[in-house]
């Protein structure tokens, strides 16, 4: 089963008495997962397992689900604050479902945002942190998808939610998304509410309820308005040049309806959309089975995300150009909040350097 058809399966959009019974038997899973990640839990709470401190402070940014939440994204904003904020930064990821020897599309895209930025991928992100500080004088450390990830200590914990599917269909993985009950919002420091624009104020009142349910703090809201059209060959073109041709839409993410809502909102007019497993590396087949698609759809362009713009590697599709939909992040709420914590996090990077002064 591929990943659409798993999203469909416990989304409750595959319907039959066949799919009922398979969600039943995921639900009956559910439990014993989540024991797991109690028991994991509790562990570090109780000190069984322990957690290392970097030589400099940490921010960590992740989610409670499965899928894209925005955070590469959200992850190049808080970089550019702190650099505009005199602070040299450093990303720590795990390098999920990179190739051996490289890195993953997360980090080259993060390298397109913030070219300045190093970026450490490694299962070890213990290791990662001594490296960074090491090798890159780095003063701040920002730990990508960390919010499960509590080997290292962090002294910024951030949990982001997306507001088109924030409780990844409400069960645990594998009958829901959920990595972990809700309850582990209580660990945040700040939650951020993403794509806030692509839900009504009703929806996302009772998101704030809910949240509110573990935490008192009063979520962070930010949407990813996009910024222009790029290319392989880092062209760039307005978004309205494609307005009123028919799109050929693609992408391997781990929220394509996100990405296919944003386009339609943009008014562009998708002719054909096809969906890939989040990460996909997309092989020579690939790329010989999208240039018929495009044809065979007559669209006059392809449009994709960053994350596969940076894999394929290409400008066109057999004639038809390929543009990415370069997105940026903005702070509809809460923008106070969030550049409060930040704050208290470059005095303590600064008190530290004083203290080894």
């Amino acid at each position: 089963m591929n990943e659409k058809s798993f999203r469909d399966l416990i989304s409750g959009q595959t319907r039959g008495a066949a799919a009922t019974l398979a969600r039943g038997g995921l639900r009956l899973l559910s439990p014993f997962y989540g024991c797991g990640v109690r028991l994991r839990n509790a562990g570090f709470h109780c000190g069984l397992h322990t957690i290392h401190r970097a030589p400099v402070p940490v921010v960590s940014i992740g989610n409670l689900t499965t899928g894209g939440t925005g955070k590469t994204p959200f992850a190049a904003y808080l970089a550019h604050w702190f650099r505009e904020h005199d602070r040299q930064v450093c990303f720590l990821s795990r390098g999920y479902r990179a190739e051996s020897g490289q890195v993953n599309d997360e980090a080259r895209v993060l390298e397109q945002l913030c070219p300045n930025v190093p970026h450490l991928q490694n299962p070890n992100r213990v290791a990662s942190a001594q490296t960074a500080v090491a090798q890159f004088d780095s003063e701040i450390l920002i730990l990508d998808d960390g919010f499960q990830h509590r080997r290292l200590h962090r002294d910024l914990d951030i949990a982001l939610i997306d507001a088109v599917n924030p409780w990844g269909y409400g069960y645990l993985l594998p009958r829901g998304l959920l990595r972990e009950p809700r309850t582990g919002l209580r660990r945040a420091d700040v939650v951020v509410i993403t794509r806030v624009d692509q839900v009504d104020e009703d929806r996302l009142a009772a998101i704030r309820r809910q949240i509110a349910q573990y935490t008192r703090a009063e979520p962070v809201e930010i949407s990813f308005p996009p910024v222009r059209l790029i290319n392989a060959a880092g062209q760039t073109a307005e978004i309205n040049s494609l307005h009123g041709l028919p799109l050929a839409v693609f992408c391997g993410i781990g929220n394509p309806t996100a990405f296919q809502a944003a386009i339609e909102t943009l008014g562009l007019t998708i002719a054909a959309f096809r969906e890939f497993p989040d990460h996909h590396p997309y092989g020579n087949d690939d790329v010989t089975q999208l240039k018929r698609w495009a044809a065979d759809t007559n669209a006059a362009a392809a449009l994709v995300t960053q994350k596969d713009l940076v894999k394929l590697n290409m400008t066109e599709l057999n004639g038809v150009p390929l543009w990415a939909l370069e997105i940026g992040c903005k702070i509809n709420r809460g923008e106070e909040t969030l550049s409060a914590a930040l704050t208290r996090l470059t005095q303590s990077s600064t008190a530290s350097d004083s203290a080894e002064a």
